[in-house]
């Protein structure tokens, strides 16, 4: 019997977002791959079993499979750094994974106050140096280094959540979902990295929304305001050391928390250094392997919104696995989306909860702070 409640559009964003192309997919079912491509095409449904079998190894819950269109980023709206390295699949499998974000956004924001969205449209600055300098003057930062870039981006109404993908050349990605803005960090990376690969998206937010966000050009204007905007040129042209090798860069590399590789090529591009001096030190961070691991690594940036969502989840009884439920998919997923971001102790098993006695839990709201200096 077919289920006439099937959505094949959930059918194909479960199987990329496991990475898998139809000839897998078919393969791993026993199945040949036209039936899996009438699936989703909605030629005709899966049986019951099939369907059941679809589930279990796609390992997504049968209830997934049966509920409306999702909102689904593609690929023209989503800013991704290094393009060029990743494949189509980890692509896809990075805007799977923003699709249930965006749900399970939405499932949060039924629940929970969030700050709106306060970024401004500064395409028409004459530079991306000159948007980064406006953007901290009108964010009242003025010269200070950003203590935690996570919680600024959230006090500013942007969602942050992990792009847990177990491989190194997916960075980040960005995007507005009406006037919502989102970007999503690879949480594996060094803490210096994740905070530059979050204020390079914060460029291409207020850089590049009404315009396509990717190209090479755009990716080099979102890295030139990241830079401006984690290391104000006025500043740091104050801080410059008598530079005889990288280890006098230390202190400020911390100071500012960003990377030594980073550092170095802002004081290049602001005239700091020459050109052979600069060559020098790059020569200096590639054979001391700190291009590959960070020295010194600072501590890795939390969420704040995430935190306490899930303190008032916990307040209430409510486990990761009710929430799972209530989107209709796999625990692993919604622990993907916080990775590295939210510590929790929403285990869901095995616990009898406030919510399964009652209901009608009412969640306190959150109003996270802004806290933007050391």
């Amino acid at each position: 019997m077919t289920d006439v409640l099937f959505n094949p559009s959930r059918l194909t964003l479960a199987r990329k977002r496991r990475g898998l192309t139809m000839l897998k997919l078919a393969s791993l079912i026993g199945v040949e791959s036209r039936s899996i491509s009438a699936y989703e095409k909605d030629e005709f449904r899966p049986e019951n079993d099939r369907l059941a079998t679809l589930a279990k190894v796609l390992r997504f819950p049968k209830s997934f499979f049966l509920g409306d269109d999702l909102d689904e980023p593609t690929p023209d709206v989503a800013s991704f750094r290094a393009l060029s390295k990743m494949t189509a699949g980890q692509r896809d499998m990075a805007l799977g994974a923003g699709a249930i974000a965006l749900m399970l956004n939405h499932w949060i924001e039924a629940r929970f106050e969030l700050p709106c969205a306060e970024l401004l449209d500064l395409s028409r600055e004459a530079s991306p140096e000159a948007a980064a300098q406006t953007l901290r003057y009108l964010w009242g930062i003025g010269e200070l280094p950003i203590k935690n870039v996570v919680h600024l981006l959230e006090s500013k109404g942007v969602r942050v959540f992990s792009l847990s993908l177990d491989t190194t050349d997916v960075d980040a990605f960005s995007l507005w979902r009406q006037r919502t803005p989102f970007i999503f960090l690879n949480t594996r990376k060094s803490a210096e990295h994740a905070r530059f690969d979050a204020a390079h998206e914060l460029g291409h937010l207020v850089l590049h929304r009404h315009g396509s966000p990717q190209g090479r050009e755009a990716e080099k204007e979102a890295d030139t305001f990241a830079s401006a905007f984690l290391m104000p040129r006025a500043t740091l042209l104050t801080q410059v050391p008598r530079l005889t090798g990288l280890s006098p860069l230390i202190p400020l590399k911390k100071f500012w928390g960003v990377s030594l590789a980073a550092l170095v090529y802002r004081l290049h591009k602001i005239g700091a250094l020459s050109p052979w001096h600069y060559q020098m030190l790059y020569m200096e961070l590639s054979s001391r392997g700190y291009r590959k691991k960070e020295p010194y690594e600072g501590q890795r940036e939390t969420s704040q919104v995430l935190q306490k969502v899930f303190a008032a989840l916990r307040h209430e009884g409510v486990t990761k696995k009710e929430m799972a439920c209530d989107l209709c998919i796999p625990v692993e997923e919604l622990e993907q989306l916080i990775f590295g971001l939210a510590i929790t102790s929403l285990d869901g098993a095995g616990e009898v909860s406030r919510r399964s006695r009652s209901r009608n839990v009412t969640l306190r709201i959150v109003h996270p702070q802004n806290d933007t200096s050391q």
